[in-house]
């Protein structure tokens, strides 16, 4: 490992200086050491718990000194903190000091999460970053689902749509790849196994969720999607017997009342939209959670790169069953109506914010837990239901609103209510 070579090339270096035949520069002696542990270490450091890294030290002068009474030499290295070791050194030479001095430096913490210590203003403040990943969260997806519903207005073909936007997020990734803007990671034949699940249920939430969104208000559909959590809850319990305190499950209560109340007067009801998008809240649900898993395999932009890929294969079949007798037909008359510029810039800029807004809530996902992240995405859907509705100016009846009112101030509770009761919570089963 990187300690055996530091050690061995260490204790070869001062048993020269003892015996009096160091040649060269203290500087000159740790180089091709430095060298060597670095290179190691950047094949191990994402697997070997307390990789040692080493700055290039710079040239340091010698100058011989007096044995009796020579100073103590301090040595930046936690493999050279013995006493006698380092009277031993002191005897034969002292270093004068230049501006830039050689250290070695060990971080047991961030070896084992697999890269370097955090720095700036998030290492200080991390709940700054999850608060900015939520927020860039939902101002994506706000537009997203405005430019989404302009397109169906006039092109109601939801399974086509929702292929054109893994695609673009194919494009994008691909763009990310190529020029290191995210670093590749390689995946094994157990992770493209693994990732299959995840794949099919996102590529099945979000047709179904698409479907919704044609077929119904944005904003009713998003209301229906409050009800996550509730599926969250129970695909946590089922997966790795995840059980909350009771007061947090009575919270899920307001939830399931509020949909039902708004379901009941909502002026565009009909059951295809109200069907999808409770299908999709199931999928999306075990979505989270799968990927959870997934994620101490891989970084969670690489995780959601790799699943838009599966999910666009699955994707393309659905597409052929139910809507490949009247596509051309269908694309025809969207370009008749928009214009063959506008249709395809309208295609390509909703699958960028698509495909961003997912990269995101992907990042959001990695920093908190599956129900929280549920939680989150229905604040989200507070600001998508807002502003969906003046957009659009959708009309909604009192009742509709209330129902919607009741379901996000639920939501919310349960959120709180699983923080405050977070010490309570058991599992009952391995996962």
């Amino acid at each position: 490992g990187t300690e055996g070579i530091i050690d061995r090339n260490t204790s070869f270096a001062f048993r020269s200086i003892r015996s009096g035949k160091m040649q060269a520069t203290i500087a000159s002696q740790f180089a091709p050491v430095a060298a060597r542990a670095n290179a190691t270490s950047s094949r191990v450091s994402q697997r070997v718990p307390g990789v040692c890294r080493i700055r290039a030290a710079a040239p340091a002068t010698r100058v011989a000194a007096p044995v009796a009474g020579a100073p103590s030499l301090a040595i930046g290295s936690t493999f050279a903190a013995n006493r006698a070791l380092n009277v031993a050194v002191a005897r034969q030479v002292t270093l004068k000091p230049q501006p830039a001095r050689g250290v070695v430096r060990c971080n047991a913490q961030a070896a084992a999460e697999g890269e370097s210590a955090p720095s700036g203003i998030f290492a200080k403040n991390p709940a700054l970053e999850t608060v900015m990943y939520f927020a860039l969260w939902y101002f994506l997806n706000v537009q997203f689902n405005i430019i989404n519903k302009q397109i169906y207005n006039y092109f109601p073909f939801p399974w086509f749509v929702s292929a054109i936007h893994l695609a673009v997020g194919l494009l994008i990734m691909t763009f990310f790849w190529t020029t290191r803007l995210v670093k590749f990671e390689k995946p094994d034949s157990e992770f493209l196994k693994a990732v299959t699940l995840p794949s099919f249920l996102h590529a099945f939430g979000h047709c179904l969720t698409n479907v919704s969104f044609a077929a119904v208000a944005v904003s009713f559909t998003h209301t229906i999607k409050t009800l996550e959590p509730v599926f969250s809850a129970v695909g946590s319990y089922l997966v790795s017997g995840t059980v909350y305190a009771w007061p947090v499950y009575m919270a899920l209560v307001p939830i399931m009342g509020g949909v039902a109340l708004a379901s009941a007067t909502e002026l565009s009801f009909t059951w295809l939209g109200f069907s999808t998008a409770m299908a999709s809240n199931v999928a999306f649900s075990a979505r989270a959670i799968f990927s959870k898993k997934l994620m101490a395999k891989m970084s969670p932009l690489n995780l959601y790169n790799f699943v838009t890929i599966v999910s666009l294969l699955f994707c393309i079949p659905f597409v052929i069953a139910f809507e490949g007798s009247t596509l051309a037909a269908g694309i025809a008359k969207a370009v008749e109506l928009k214009g063959q510029k506008e249709f395809v810039l309208a295609l390509l800029k909703v699958g960028a914010f698509y495909h961003l807004y997912n990269q995101v809530a992907y990042q959001a996902l990695g920093k908190v837990e599956p129900v929280t992240h549920a939680v989150g995405n229905v604040g989200k859907r507070i600001f998508v239901i807002g502003f969906t509705i003046l957009a659009f100016g959708n009309k909604i009846s009192t009742q509709t609103a209330i129902g919607s009112g009741i379901a996000v101030v639920g939501a919310g509770l349960y959120g709180w209510l699983k923080a405050k009761y977070a010490a309570d919570t058991k599992t009952v089963k391995n996962a």
